[in-house]
């Protein structure tokens, strides 16, 4: 694999990063009278995410900066410039979005790309007993997954001529066949008879019709940044979007709030609007006519099921330990017996 010039020379580090944020502030702000300081980790996976404020004279300012992760190729999720096209092709929208302030390819400040947005007040859609969308009324839900469906609409109209950087738009089937590498390497495959049936019918019943333009690539509550009043602030994360069928965001979000689609502990699962409103929100807000979308949502079922399969292999061998793949691996049949009823 190519190797990056500067790619191991910085292993993000809190004391380096707040060292290195240093001059790149003089050069941002123009001026050397300034003071960076709380540098942390923050949540997210769309490459290496860090708070920062910077102390000037009119105030203190706060920021977001992405990195990819050391010692990687930076390609794919890695390439944190995609975002960055993105996010950019967004301005001039009403897509709630975070506007990129300064971004780079050049490996002067951290040896590796990277962009920096406002840090926003708010939190990521929690749901469960005792989190703050559980408060929200009837009413205040279903607004905001208005607002939430509108932006995807929104999202999925934008000229996809303005993303050039994106590339080619995946090809229908290849979102379909993609998954059998994971497939063939996935834990307790006795869970996941049904994956050649089910992919057996997505591949003869391929939309033919169906629109194709930007993605977000995971379209989920945990990537909906809102305020505690419940509206939405901006959609973040965009480590996975792309070119190609932009009704698999539809899917997404509906399949992880299918209730039908989960097992053990999950099966309670709390959601956050059924299926059927989320997709009718999305409906309307689109305005043109559309494929049956449950053919996306047995996709996006059949992915997340051949997924926890491959994550709770890499957990057991060490790879990447993470526990909760053993909880979520309960929910590995009944996934695949979801897609396939919605393939009817």
């Amino acid at each position: 694999m190519t190797s990056f010039p500067g790619q191991q020379t910085f292993n993000v580090d809190l004391n380096e990063l707040a060292y290195r944020l240093g001059p790149f502030c003089e050069a941002k702000y123009e001026t050397t009278d300034l003071e960076v300081f709380d540098v942390h980790h923050m949540p997210g996976h769309a490459g290496f995410a860090y708070g920062f404020s910077v102390r000037i004279s009119g105030g203190t300012e706060s920021w977001f900066i992405r990195l990819p992760p050391p010692n990687v190729n930076w390609r794919g999720t890695a390439d944190v410039l995609r975002q960055v096209e993105v996010l950019n092709a967004l301005e001039g929208t009403d897509v709630p979005h975070c506007t990129v302030r300064w971004s780079g390819s050049d490996l002067e400040w951290f040896d590796r790309p990277y962009f920096v947005v406002p840090r926003l007040d708010g939190d990521v859609m929690r749901l469960g007993p005792g989190e703050w969308v559980e408060k929200l009324s009837e009413k205040q839900r279903f607004e905001l997954g208005r607002e939430v469906m509108s932006a995807l609409a929104k999202i999925h109209k934008v000229d996809v001529a303005a993303t050039p950087y994106l590339g080619d738009p995946v090809p229908f089937v290849e979102d379909v066949e993609r998954w059998d590498r994971f497939y063939e390497r996935a834990a307790d495959p006795e869970m996941l008879t049904g994956v050649p049936e089910c992919r057996k019918r997505l591949l003869e019943t391929l939309p033919t019709e169906a629109p194709v333009g930007i993605f977000h690539g995971d379209f989920q509550t945990s990537n909906l940044f809102c305020s505690g009043d419940g509206k939405l602030l901006a959609v973040i994360d965009w480590e996975l979007t792309g070119i190609g069928a932009t009704l698999n965001d539809v899917g997404w979000i509906c399949t992880f709030s299918d209730r039908k689609a989960w097992g053990g502990e999950g099966a309670g699962r709390p959601v956050f609007l059924e299926p059927e409103v989320l997709m009718d929100l999305y409906v309307e807000a689109y305005g043109d006519p559309l494929p049956d979308l449950n053919w996306f949502r047995a996709l996006a079922a059949y992915k997340f099921a051949i997924i926890t399969g491959f994550n709770l292999s890499l957990h057991r061998r060490g790879k990447r330990i993470d526990p909760t793949w053993e909880q979520t691996r309960l929910s590995m049949e009944p996934l695949i017996h979801r897609a396939i009823e919605l393939l009817g």
